[in-house]
């Protein structure tokens, strides 16, 4: 990571995100030979797939997710970045290839991205959202802080991300897309909201999808040492000098922070023509966390 930091320090913020297949990337993290390498790539049945939209929590699931595993099976999980499968590379790939099973493994990737084998394998994904006013308050400040995104004003990431113009594209059209997998016995979906308000059920629910047996006491345990402000306390073993990068506030409705009451209404605008009446968009809770 540290490599990848310097080399952000070398490059123009115009070409730190780039168009593959009319989607943008980051191009220092996830260049073009990173998404290629994806495409044969083999899932198992056994897999574990994380899967998130940028700033949806996808970095705090990850660290509970390592807890319920480690808790459960006795092996430590290896702690490092985030495990993205679109970070890896051809290189890094083929250690993938060759690990042991079970494999835990991540992604932003949009649903139709993700490399088919992981659906004909019928392997378990739980996939993580968030309501959109915090979501893009979240990636604001993140593309601020990270020096492998651009710099921008709130204005124009606003606008960008209200246009489907930011890195892994789209919020709503990622929704769209896992709307119409709700019913696939192999997905399972909660929000950022769910675990803020109930960790402990979260867990439990998130064991047993994946066939992990906790105790009551276990279950406990995860949810005392997984809350956000614990995992933010703990993140420097994992994220070293970007712990406050990936883990910043954690907080429900600061998007008040930064909206205008314009901005505000064109985002319920959005949420209404695109998500209104849909199973998670109802889920998502809009009304209460966004009103």
């Amino acid at each position: 990571m540290e490599a990848k930091l310097h080399k952000a320090s070398e490059v123009k913020d115009e070409d730190k995100l780039y168009r593959y297949n009319g989607v943008l990337y980051p191009s220092i993290v996830c260049p073009e030979d990173h998404l290629k390498a994806l495409d044969g790539f083999q899932a198992r049945e056994d897999d574990m797939l994380l899967v998130a939209y940028p700033k949806c929590g996808f970095n705090w699931v990850v660290a509970l997710m390592r807890k319920i595993i480690t808790v459960s099976t006795g092996v430590k999980m290896d702690v490092k970045m985030p495990p993205l499968m679109e970070f890896f590379g051809p290189n890094a790939l083929k250690d993938v290839v060759q690990a042991p099973s079970p494999r835990f493994l991540g992604t932003h990737l949009h649903p139709d991205i993700i490399p088919p084998s992981f659906y004909e394998k019928k392997t378990k994904m739980l996939v993580v959202f968030r309501n959109p006013k915090d979501t893009v308050v979240s990636y604001f400040h993140f593309s601020n802080n990270n020096p492998v995104l651009p710099d921008t004003t709130w204005d124009s990431f606003y606008s960008s991300f209200m246009a489907g113009d930011v890195a892994w594209g789209s919020y709503f059209e990622h929704v769209l897309a896992w709307e119409k997998k709700l019913n696939d016995p192999n997905v399972m979906l909660v929000t950022y909201e769910e675990l803020k308000q109930d960790l402990r059920s979260s867990v439990r629910q998130i064991s047993e999808f994946f066939s992990f047996s906790l105790t009551d006491d276990q279950v406990q345990q995860i949810s005392d040492e997984g809350t956000f402000a614990a995992m933010k306390d703990s993140a420097a073993a994992s994220h070293g000098v970007m712990k406050n990068v990936f883990f910043r506030k954690g907080e429900i409705g600061d998007w008040k922070n930064h909206f205008t009451a314009e901005q505000s209404q064109k985002m319920d605008e959005a949420f209404n023509k695109h998500l209104s009446g849909t199973r998670l968009g109802t889920k998502l809770n809009y009304d209460r966390y966004c009103q």
